[in-house]
């Protein structure tokens, strides 16, 4: 019986370590942003506030285009610190603090997949081809075959980092996009063209279902204050009989 539970939890835990760590936009940019440096430029890196602020709102190599303020970016850095894929570096004679990212302890990637996973994040669903191209510059693949062996082998992992989504309309060739949240919605262009947005923030979902609980509850608490009126009255009624 005891070796029974001890399996029950066992189990448990396995299940909670296969969870991938969810990202909403502002954090995909600013991890994305701190991979690419650290594979671009390694001679700048780690990063500033500023620095980052303009890496992650540059305008190349970002899609969508972002403008995210300082203390955008600040909170974001507190947020991925807490899920200890950020963390800040005080370096000797620098009065300067600055960040770096922890994917690789964290999510355990190697170079190649970090390239992979920084486009990913910072561009969004793209073909193995584009990949090939745009990744060359943070890592050197052996071609097509070697970028597609590595990201198939994201895919398979447990949990999974990356997964392949339905080609566009009038498009044969699938795009690989990180599951680090939901995958992205495709949306027309009055031109006729399509591009990927980031999913809606699941939190906002969260709090709409909080306010909504709230409501029901600030409702029962008056319908609840509403009846022991109506009882302490009919007891001051009840009393009033035997005085």
């Amino acid at each position: 019986m005891e070796d029974h539970n001890d399996s029950s939890k066992e189990s448990s835990a396995n299940d909670e370590a296969e969870e991938l760590i969810t990202l909403n936009f502002e954090e995909t940019r600013v991890l994305g942003s701190l991979i690419e440096k650290e594979l671009t430029t390694p001679e700048y890196y780690p990063l500033t506030l500023n620095s980052l602020v303009s890496a992650c709102n540059q305008k190349n190599n970002r899609l969508p285009k972002s403008n995210l303020e300082d203390d955008q970016v600040s909170k974001t850095i507190e947020e991925l610190r807490i899920k200890r894929l950020v963390h800040r570096v005080d370096l000797v004679g620098s009065r300067v603090p600055k960040f770096q990212h922890n994917a690789e302890k964290e999510l355990d990637l190697i170079k190649a997949e970090r390239s992979l996973i920084a486009e990913l994040l910072n561009r969004g669903p793209q073909t193995t081809g584009e990949l090939n191209n745009r990744a060359s510059r943070m890592f050197e693949f052996d071609g097509l075959e070697d970028v597609e062996d590595t990201l198939q082998d994201m895919m398979e992992r447990s949990p999974s980092l990356v997964g392949k989504m339905d080609p566009r309309p009038g498009q044969k060739e699938r795009r690989w996009f990180h599951k680090f949240g939901p995958p992205p919605a495709l949306e027309s262009l009055n031109d006729g063209s399509s591009v990927y947005v980031p999913a809606p923030d699941q939190r906002l979902d969260q709090v709409e279902d909080i306010l909504g609980d709230f409501k029901d509850l600030k409702e029962e608490v008056e319908a609840l204050r509403y009846q022991l009126r109506e009882l302490s009255d009919e007891y001051r009624n009840f009393r009033k009989q035997f005085e």
